[in-house]
């Protein structure tokens, strides 16, 4: 017995609507594809993205740096603050507070990927010169988690003397790393290549942000509650200058040139600008509320701001001292950083 062949024939209006709906549904998926393929092909070409980490929404804003528009949302885990992205920038490392890990996060599929444990409140994350090594402060451990990007497991910490240490920072050239023990009015100073704490530093109440001329000769530490920025020298680790800040000095950020050095000042709502040559600070700048963490484009043209009570970033033009613009982002932004 042969089997008929049954055929379905479909109602021309209808033949004709799928015919024209469904281009255009192509080209809706598309569109709205576009951005955040447009974000990897730049970042595969050079161009930079800024990463704002929003701990009371616990997101990642993604913004381009070239149109100041957030063109992405991403996933951080439950509170995320200290971010660091790989040498590949396959993988966003985050520093996931209340669950006492290091989350990452897949930037090619914007998804959660595995966790880290490193023990109670993790703050500050950073990432070696060479791309190997991420570093994340641990306050509770009053310790320097370790982990190998290689295979992204937790290879080994370094104890600090100081009490909760908030941020931990390379040197330019990886010899050392400099972490703020915000109890302790200290900076801890670490040998990275013999794993082990070589020096501390008395600053003044309360230190947070911390960045490093491009030589690594000196460091440059803000002090929340002392209001005032240390100058540190890296060879000696003695301090060299001390410099009026405003009020609640918190994150540092310095220009690629070495040449000037920003200071955001929570309680007044600006960045002030330091004269490195001088040690002076020679600009305000006003910005949103509560500016926190703050990251500079690679040409160091513009500066990203975190305005934590305003949940915005704002943008600075650090050629002539200037506010650009500020850009939305999601609930409590903590920082920002740039690749």
């Amino acid at each position: 017995m042969t089997a008929r062949a049954h055929l379905v024939t479909v109602p021309a209006p209808l033949a004709m609507v799928r015919a024209l709906v469904a281009p255009l549904l192509m080209l809706l998926s598309a569109l709205l594809a576009a951005p955040w393929a447009a974000a990897q092909v730049n970042t595969k070409t050079g161009a930079t993205l800024a990463y704002v980490p929003n701990e009371g929404s616990a997101t990642i804003s993604v913004i381009d740096t070239l149109t100041d528009q957030v063109i992405a949302e991403l996933p951080g885990g439950s509170k995320p603050r200290g971010l660091a992205i790989g040498a590949d920038r396959r993988w966003l490392y985050v520093s996931d507070q209340p669950n006492n890990r290091l989350q990452l996060v897949d930037l090619k599929t914007r998804a959660l990927g595995s966790t880290i444990a490193l023990g109670e409140s993790p703050e500050g994350v950073s990432i070696s010169p060479d791309g190997r090594w991420v570093v994340a402060a641990v306050e509770g451990k009053n310790e320097i988690a370790v982990t190998d990007t290689r295979n992204n497991a937790l290879t080994f910490s370094i104890k600090v003397h100081g009490k909760n240490p908030e941020h931990a920072v390379f040197s330019p050239n990886g010899k050392l790393l400099f972490v703020s023990a915000e109890e302790g009015e200290a900076v801890d100073i670490i040998d990275f290549g013999a794993r082990r704490q070589v020096a501390q530093v008395a600053v003044g109440a309360r230190p947070r942000g911390i960045g490093f001329l491009p030589d690594s000769s000196r460091a440059y530490v803000a002090t929340e509650n002392a209001n005032e920025v240390f100058v540190i020298d890296t060879v000696r680790f003695a301090i060299l200058a001390r410099i009026k800040a405003g009020l609640r000095a918190n994150g540092i950020a310095v220009h690629p040139s070495g040449r000037e050095v920003y200071v955001s000042n929570g309680g007044d709502a600006n960045v002030a600008v330091i004269d490195t040559a001088s040690n002076q600070v020679v600009a305000t700048i006003p910005v949103g509320q509560r500016p926190w963490n703050m990251a500079l484009t690679p040409d160091g043209k513009k500066l990203y701001v975190a305005n934590g009570r305003s949940n915005s970033v704002s943008v600075i033009d650090t050629e002539n001292h200037t506010r650009l613009r500020d850009v939305a982002v999601g609930k409590l932004p903590w920082g920002v950083i740039i690749k």
